[in-house]
């Protein structure tokens, strides 16, 4: 076995003149702690990629692997440039990130894979590898951030790609074929309005069935607005709640779902793997909600967004040759938390990053569009003030699963509860076939979920358009560019109005 490690490290090393500082001075370094580790993350990755189980959900920094970025911390930069403390802040939650799809990966990784990294690993192996690569994370951040020029060169290479190719916006002669494309984006909002100026109506042989969140005791305003503000105390002046304050927030703030039902598609439920799938299947006996929480700027404040996903087994044909449909159907939804604790405003999306929707409160004004054709900011309904106790009723049709109706419930408003779950879940789900697989591959996208549609829609630059995709892959305009984490989103488009 030392022999294989040593010839798999070989290996991984020999083209070591072609990676980027710092690794490369570490892996020539005469410490051999430091030599170590740099020759640990080398393999490691090697493994993971020969493997195919790199995890997407955020950015790679060259030269740095222990760290990833997202898109907010990317944006954070200038703070870290002026800020020593910032500095360290920031990379910190850089090495977070990385330590979190770190789990993922290794948690996925074959036996084989694992057997192959460098040193011994002892009974609970992947645990005891975690732990290596967060030690040595720690080791090689101290030493890099210590360095001057290397902090710049971190700095310069703190970004996330956006999901949107150019050589297929160069074939696809994006130009012009943007302008019929606007025009059918156009089409649909004007579908969705009419489906939003009616009430709705359950159709011949389905049922409408509400599902709400867990009881969960009644979270004051006042108490929101000091938790916010605390967890807002550090040098970034990211919001980030304690576990219990972040547990009854998502609690307070999930919306309960009005779904029409007309079949075993409409069931949301848990993913799962089963035997011998790519794909991974839903299971409607549980109803699952994956909640997580992410951020945007405005102004240069940090805001709070909890987020909430629910996956649909798939979305059926709704007539011969329909592009749309195909296996699962994943809907998400959004809400923007003033620092004072009251939403500002509600967005969604399925999980293609399609059918992007804002539904704003008083105190979200949309601004207008700079140019015509783009895919700006599309509101089909306007909130009331959110109450203090008031949750979203979001209405969702059979089928397409669009949503068609929001409107504000108080209280315990069903019987038919769903269960919390967090979104991380869905990077390392158990094979009934020995192992763990993430829902996501390697490119973000969940195999098996493509759409006839990408083979029209290709020449707007979004790779497999309709497949449902990772957090944080999510380009949600055919026309234009935009992504549903993208900083400077509501900053862009909407007037906030702040304490």
């Amino acid at each position: 076995m030392r022999c294989l490690t040593v010839a798999i490290a070989a290996a991984a090393l020999s083209g070591c003149a072609a990676l980027d500082e710092p690794l490369r001075r570490h892996l020539d370094s005469p410490a051999p702690a430091l030599r170590a580790c740099a020759e640990w993350f080398a393999v490691l990755d090697a493994q993971t990629d020969a493997a195919g189980v790199r995890d997407a959900q955020e950015a790679r920094i060259a030269g740095f692997p222990y760290l990833r970025a997202n898109r907010l911390l990317a944006a954070l930069k200038p703070r870290a440039e002026s800020d020593e403390r910032a500095l360290y802040a920031l990379g910190e939650r850089l090495a977070a990130l990385d330590h979190a799809a770190r789990k993922a990966e290794l948690a996925n990784l074959p036996d084989e894979g694992l057997a192959a990294l460098p040193g011994p690993l002892l009974g609970g192996a992947r645990g005891e590898a975690l732990a290596r690569s967060r030690e040595c994370a720690r080791l090689l951040r101290e030493i890099d951030l210590a360095e001057p020029e290397t902090r710049r060169s971190l700095l310069e290479r703190v970004s996330v790609p956006d999901d949107y190719s150019r050589t297929l916006r160069v074939f696809g002669l994006y130009a012009l074929t943007r302008i019929p494309f606007a025009a059918s984006v156009r089409r649909w909002e004007d579908e969705m309005r009419a489906a939003f100026a009616r009430e709705p109506v359950a159709a011949s042989g389905s049922v409408v069935v509400r599902y709400a969140p867990p009881v969960a005791p009644r979270l004051a305003r006042a108490a929101v607005a000091r938790a916010l503000a605390e967890a807002a105390s550090n040098p970034l002046g990211i919001p980030e709640p304690a576990a219990a304050d972040l547990e009854a927030l998502l609690a307070a703030h999930a919306p309960s779902f009005e779904i029409e039902v007309r079949g075993d598609a409409d069931r949301f439920g848990r993913l799962r793997w089963l035997r011998g799938a790519r794909t991974p299947s839903v299971d409607g006996s549980e109803q699952a909600v994956y909640a997580h929480v992410a951020h945007t700027l405005y102004r240069g404040r940090v805001l709070l967004q909890l987020v909430y996903t629910i996956w649909f087994p798939e979305r059926p044909p709704s007539s011969p040759g329909d592009i749309l449909a195909g296996t699962l159907d994943g809907m998400t939804w959004r809400v923007t938390l003033a620092p004072d604790g009251e939403p500002l405003l509600y967005d969604t999306i399925h999980a293609c990053g399609c059918f992007h929707m804002f539904f704003a409160t008083p105190r979200a004004r949309a601004l207008p569009p700079p140019d015509a054709l783009e895919e700006w900011v599309f509101v089909p309904q306007s909130l009331p003030r959110v109450a203090d106790g008031e949750r979203p009723l979001v209405r969702i049709a059979s089928g397409t699963h669009y949503v068609e109706r929001v409107s504000l419930v108080r209280g315990t408003d069903s019987v038919a509860r769903y269960a919390f779950h967090a979104y991380e879940e869905l990077r390392s789900l158990a094979r009934l076939d020995g192992g763990r697989a993430s829902a996501f591959g390697p490119d973000g996208l969940i195999a098996g979920t493509e759409r006839p549609e990408r083979f029209l829609f290709w020449p707007m630059g979004i790779e497999s358009a309709g497949a449902m995709r990772q957090w944080g892959r999510h380009a949600t305009a055919f026309v234009g560019r935009r992504h549903f984490d993208d900083p400077d989103l509501l900053e862009k488009r909407f007037v906030l109005d702040l304490p």
